[in-house]
């Protein structure tokens, strides 16, 4: 059965390949290029679209990226009056934003930065723990010697590695409460995270 699929399949697809050069003899690359050059001559052109891009966007003016501001209609005789704030006041205001919203960004990268600085003296402290108790052990003669200092040891490591586990818990604490402080502020998550 397959065969004989196969075999049709393959006589569609060489009857198509003879049939395209007996069309293509049937009109010429060159008349039909002619033909659609004056079929293009006589189409009115159509006129690109306006494109903005850094060098022609208003830098005076504000963007309305809607559409123009609908006027209010005036209520009980008085004129309409513009709502919106002139660009100058404007530029202020999200200038005044920015640097609040820099402000937060500065605040939050300090806090990830003791948080790294926090995490690596625990790192070290572990990896010394480890080196330590690794050498002792390695060792059966210290082991027996020196089993009450290394207790002492030990459990001092222990309550150093504890506070600083502590100590990176509470700044990550804090960084997830500034990070909520600066999202109520009103801080884009860009600058947040």
């Amino acid at each position: 059965m397959k065969r004989i699929v196969y075999t049709g399949l393959a006589f569609s697809v060489l009857a198509g390949l003879f049939a395209l050069p007996a069309r293509a003899q049937q009109e010429p690359l060159g008349d039909y290029a002619r033909s659609v050059r004056k079929e293009k001559a006589g189409e009115k052109p159509v006129p690109a679209a306006h494109k903005f891009d850094n060098d022609n966007l208003p830098r005076e003016d504000a963007l309305s990226v809607v559409g123009p501001q609908p006027e209010a209609a005036p209520q009980d005789g008085q004129a309409a009056t513009d709502q919106a704030a002139p660009p100058d006041k404007a530029a202020d205001s999200a200038a005044a934003d920015q640097q609040k919203y820099n402000q937060w960004k500065n605040k939050i990268d300090g806090q990830k930065q003791q948080i790294d600085l926090l995490s690596r003296e625990l790192d070290v402290l572990q990896r010394e723990f480890r080196l330590r108790a690794a050498a002792f052990y390695a060792d059966a003669g210290n082991r027996l010697r020196n089993s009450g200092a290394w207790d002492k040891t030990q459990q001092q490591y222990q309550q150093q590695i504890a506070q600083k586990q502590k100590a990176v818990d509470d700044a990550k604490k804090q960084l997830d409460d500034m990070q909520e402080q600066a999202r109520k502020a009103g801080v884009p998550s860009s600058m947040r995270e």
